[in-house]
């Protein structure tokens, strides 16, 4: 309240006493800090039910004026922007996880540590187990592969190193008898 007695809330009037130094409705010169607060005239105010601004969404809640800031917070049915990138839809609070699933920047690594990075289009079809067990048969295969190769060569060697013996022990006979001549 002014000097006048005409009311107004604090922050309006502070603004209007920035340019003007009169009432705004009777233009009554208004000098230094005469205006007062008014505490109860606040408080009932405050304590006035107010519907949700997001009513036309369908939020159905009445609250006092003091809590609107509280609820529009945490109302179920405030517009909100979807969290995946790229994505520049706004969606009910209530509905973020559903749009989230469906969405198509929608992107995630598997949960059960295959590295793979889920998208809507592959999210469906994939399976851990299949696609570990397919890599760990590539993987066995090529294992057995090396094996063969390794035991082939192992066998070529064993062979030739018994021909080499063979040789070797042929010589010092072969020796042995030049001398006895």
């Amino acid at each position: 309240m002014i000097s006048c007695g005409h009311i107004f809330c604090r922050k309006c009037i502070l603004q209007w006493l920035k340019r003007q130094q009169t009432c705004p409705c009777c233009r009554t010169e208004v000098r230094g800090k005469l205006y007062v607060q008014m505490h109860k005239l606040k408080r009932k105010i405050n304590r006035l039910q107010v519907k949700c601004p997001n009513e036309q969404n369908g939020c159905p809640a009445l609250f006092p004026l003091l809590r609107s800031e509280e609820h529009a917070e945490t109302c179920a049915f405030g517009l909100v922007a979807c969290a995946n990138g790229g994505c520049s839809a706004q969606v009910l609070r209530k509905d973020v996880e559903d749009h989230s699933q469906s969405c198509e920047y929608w992107s995630e690594m598997c949960h059960m540590g295959c590295g793979t990075l889920l998208t809507p289009a592959n999210r469906d079809e994939h399976n851990c187990y299949m696609e570990l067990k397919e890599t760990y048969n590539k993987q066995l295969h090529k294992l057995r592969q090396k094996a063969r190769r390794i035991e082939s060569l192992s066998s070529q060697m064993s062979r030739q190193i018994q021909l080499l013996s063979e040789g070797l022990e042929g010589t010092p006979a072969a020796a042995s008898t030049e001398e006895a001549e």
